[in-house]
């Protein structure tokens, strides 16, 4: 990447945002320190990648060397203001100064600060890719004729009565250097990338012929065009979409002929809004022409999703509220793991386990194979069993160290209820990092029990120190310390573990999965995907009712999608229970079949 600025530029509605931020995310993740600036007063950058962002270099979560900032033109105008301001006062007489200060007052001053933060990123050498997301066509013009125009507004007001707008123009003189600058950055090929993103449009291709002949009088030059939401050759099956895809190939056609020699990218509709870096990022493969159209399938795969990489290990677990199906998704992508060849584990982490009867056999506190399905095996953290074990290996482990006293001491201890917690927690850690099972898969406790639970090994200091038999620099308590240390390590690691959300389509069951999203990732851990179950099938709703209900899930599906900007993958509601291998093998072929990520991404 040889440019150090790149604008992306078009009119409202097209996807400027989405490819300025694909294209930084991409740069960041390759290790170019990357700051993507919005000059949009509307600007959407923080939505897109789910975080707030300020007037202010801001560090985006997850990708390492990438920073945004949006340009407040408030924020800009006082701070503008009160540069030129400062040097004047305690100076110039107070009457003057009132004068001055009303004059600066003015929205010639709102612009020219705008202008002004907006070149600092022209001149700053701090990042070594500055990537552009601008405000819809106009304002943007608007902005780039502006160090042309300010450098000749101060080189000729000198030269006369050595006024502006803005007052002296000696209070102004030392920004005629910064504005040369850009301008000639603006102008270096070499130096500034300018892309113009459109649609297969007659308005959106007309606004932007028309803005690239205003650019090139500016001595600017468009160097890529990106004609965005193409309708695949695969949606003209549809009738609507036949006529709307024939539309757009008769504008697509005359593209070369309004931007002679430029070269041109064409990105297929996606259908899916395009939120959050891993989103971000393989929507940045496919405007670089490294995916075959749409960055949803490579997000969706289950596959990649699921399995472990060559000969490691996968860690996956299924969390949500009480009653959304977890155990049934958990033992059914079990099954569909399990029937691939992958030796799998089935753990229940709920002390109100139903996985043993979903199975249709007991699940026990030892791993034990599922009748008639080689490589599964289920089992779950049978609390009293843990604290009976527990206790007895602490008091072995201290015969012999300590006196009788110490011993009764340390009995009475193990018998509070942070051992129980503290003895479930080792059973599930026992088999987190069990190398036995290439693949272990969790149905979890309700959310909260499930973030106690996956919280534990970030404080094992204190934890441990409750073993009362275990002192720094014994063997128990080094073991103990790497243990949580590669748990730790495990449930930060996407490509060990992946964490999936099951929720229903409805606000409360979201709201609770969002939050324990965000305290999952404050402690290291990322969310993986979303599997939304329950969802009314369309041919089901035929009373008035139902089309209701119908309806507000759709809202909730789109909100799911957006607010977690991961892969989901939907689960129809059915009309039985689902117990036995039969029903389960249907869950999984819906959930993770190999069509599975395309009616996902719907």
């Amino acid at each position: 990447m040889t440019a150090r600025f790149m604008f992306f530029s078009g009119k409202g509605g097209v996807g400027k945002t989405t490819c300025a931020c694909a294209t930084a995310v991409a740069a960041a993740e390759g290790g170019v320190k990357t700051l993507i600036v919005s000059t949009d007063p509307a600007s959407n950058v923080g939505d897109v990648f789910q975080q707030p962002v300020g007037a202010q270099a801001t560090a985006i979560r997850g990708v390492p060397n990438l920073f945004a900032v949006e340009i407040d033109p408030d924020g800009a105008t006082e701070a503008y203001r009160e540069k030129l301001l400062a040097p004047m006062r305690g100076v110039l007489p107070d009457e003057i100064l009132a004068v001055i200060e009303e004059q600066f007052r003015s929205p010639c001053t709102t612009e020219i600060a705008a202008f002004d933060r907006f070149t600092d990123f022209l001149v700053d050498p701090e990042y070594d890719l500055v990537v552009f997301d601008t405000a819809p066509t106009g304002h943007t013009l608007r902005l780039l004729e502006l160090p042309v125009d300010w450098s000749r507004h101060i080189e000729e007001a000198a030269k006369t009565s050595g006024q502006t707008c803005l007052g002296p123009v000696t209070s102004i003189q030392a920004g005629k250097e910064k504005y040369d600058r850009a301008i000639a950055a603006l102008r270096d090929a070499g130096t500034t990338s300018f892309v113009f993103v459109t649609i297969p449009e007659r308005t959106s291709l007309d606004e932007a012929a028309r803005t690239a002949k205003e650019l090139a009088a500016l001595g600017i030059a468009v160097q890529r065009l990106i004609i965005n939401h193409v309708l695949p050759a695969g949606e003209g099956d549809n009738g609507f979409f036949a006529r709307r895809r024939a539309m757009q190939q008769s504008y697509i056609a005359e593209v070369d002929k309004l931007f002679p020699g430029v070269p041109i990218s064409l990105v297929d509709e996606t259908f899916v809004e395009i939120i959050g870096a891993p989103a971000l990022a393989a929507f940045a493969r496919l405007l670089e022409g490294r995916e075959d159209g749409r960055p949803s399938q490579a997000l969706l795969s289950p596959r990649a999703l699921l399995l472990p990489g060559d000969g490691g290990r996968r860690r996956l677990f299924f969390v949500g509220k009480g009653g959304v199906g977890k155990t049934v998704v958990s033992a059914a992508t079990a099954l569909h793991l399990a029937r691939q060849g992958v030796r799998t584990l089935l753990v229940t982490t709920d002390p109100a386990a139903h996985t043993g009867r979903v199975l249709g056999c007991e699940a026990t506190d030892a791993p034990t194979p599922v009748p008639g399905q080689p490589n599964l095996f289920v089992a779950r953290v049978d609390q009293e069993v843990a604290v009976r074990e527990y206790r007895r290996r602490i008091l072995d482990e201290s015969r012999g160290r300590f006196d009788a006293a110490t011993l009764a001491a340390m009995e009475e201890e193990l018998n509070s209820p942070c051992t129980e917690e503290m003895a479930a927690f080792e059973r599930f850690l026992a088999y987190l990092t069990d190398d036995t099972y290439p693949v272990v898969v969790f149905d979890t406790a309700p959310t909260g029990h499930t973030l106690r639970l996956l919280s534990l090994p970030f404080s094992w200091e204190k934890q441990v120190e409750m073993m009362v038999a275990m002192r720094p620099g014994t063997q128990s308590y080094e073991r103990t310390r790497e243990r949580y240390r590669d748990a730790v390590a495990m449930l930060k690691d996407p490509a060990l573990t992946a964490l999936i959300f099951v929720v229903l389509p409805e606000k409360t069951p979201l709201l609770e999965a969002l939050r324990a999203r965000d305290d999952l990732a404050a402690a290291g851990i990322p969310t993986a995907g979303v599997v939304a179950n329950m969802v009314l099938p369309d041919h089901a709703c035929t009373t008035a009712l139902l089309k209701v209900r119908r309806e507000a899930q759709q809202h909730y599906l789109y909100a799911i999608r957006r607010d977690f900007g991961v892969p989901r993958f939907d689960l129809t509601l059915r009309d039985d229970e689902v117990v036995g291998m039969a029903a389960l093998a249907e869950v999984a072929a819906e959930l993770w079949g190999e069509s599975a990520g395309e009616r996902s991404g719907r």
